[in-house]
């Protein structure tokens, strides 16, 4: 049974490095639960597989836990897919994300074929590691509208839990381009004042010297 060696590095980290042996025979569900013995991440998490080619351009997909669009699509399927039926190259590439929720994607290449695996060696196998892979960032989800069905409004001040405390922080928040509401106007317009002397000087017995402020 011929044996496959993939090297395994982050996109954005491409000292950190795996490479795994595996069987020919053996799927990508396999590969895809070997890589996350290797980093320590849970592999339960929505995850796919891409075909590329020497550019890393996504072709066909092969994917772990897909959400309903892509099984209504009748995209390939992790555990039913053999690595050996996707390899049409000798240095054959794919594209990987892991984790769509808060993603991390990978290029994985098939570096070596052995044409037998090693007696005893249990498959899949962590041939060579090296660096310490990222710390996983907990953060808040933001749903997709696709995803749920609903054109979910993101709150920033809610979600951020910001205080506005004084005037520049309101200002802040104006030059983000949010609307801050101004405070009603507690003083009497000018225009009512003016009208309100009105009402008495129209009156001809109306004498301002005689008008105590007071009294009204």
């Amino acid at each position: 049974m011929a044996v496959y060696r993939f090297k395994v590095s982050f996109e954005d980290y491409d000292d950190v490095i795996r490479e795994i042996d595996i069987k020919s025979n053996q799927t990508f569900e396999d590969l895809h639960k070997a890589i996350h013995s290797s980093t320590g991440y849970d592999p339960e998490k929505s995850s796919s597989f891409y075909v590329s080619n020497d550019h890393w351009i996504k072709g066909d997909e092969i994917a772990f836990q897909p959400n309903q669009r892509k099984i209504d699509r009748g995209v390939a399927l992790m555990s039913n897919s053999k690595l050996s039926s996707f390899i049409e190259d000798p240095h054959q590439k794919f594209y990987y994300t892991y984790n769509f929720d808060r993603p991390f994607d990978f290029h994985v290449e098939l570096i070596k074929i052995l044409l037998n695996e090693e007696p005893g060696k249990s498959y899949p196998n962590l041939f060579r590691r090296a660096g310490e892979v990222p710390k996983l960032i907990i953060a808040p989800i933001i749903p997709d509208p696709e995803e749920t069905g609903d054109e979910a409004d993101f709150d920033f001040i809610n979600e951020m839990d910001f205080v506005a405390e004084d005037t520049e922080d309101l200002e802040t928040i104006t030059d983000l381009g949010f609307v801050v509401e101004e405070e009603e106007q507690t003083e009497e317009p000018e225009e009512e004042k003016e009208g309100f002397m009105d009402e008495f000087s129209d009156n001809e017995n109306f004498d301002s010297e005689d008008f105590n402020k007071e009294d009204y």
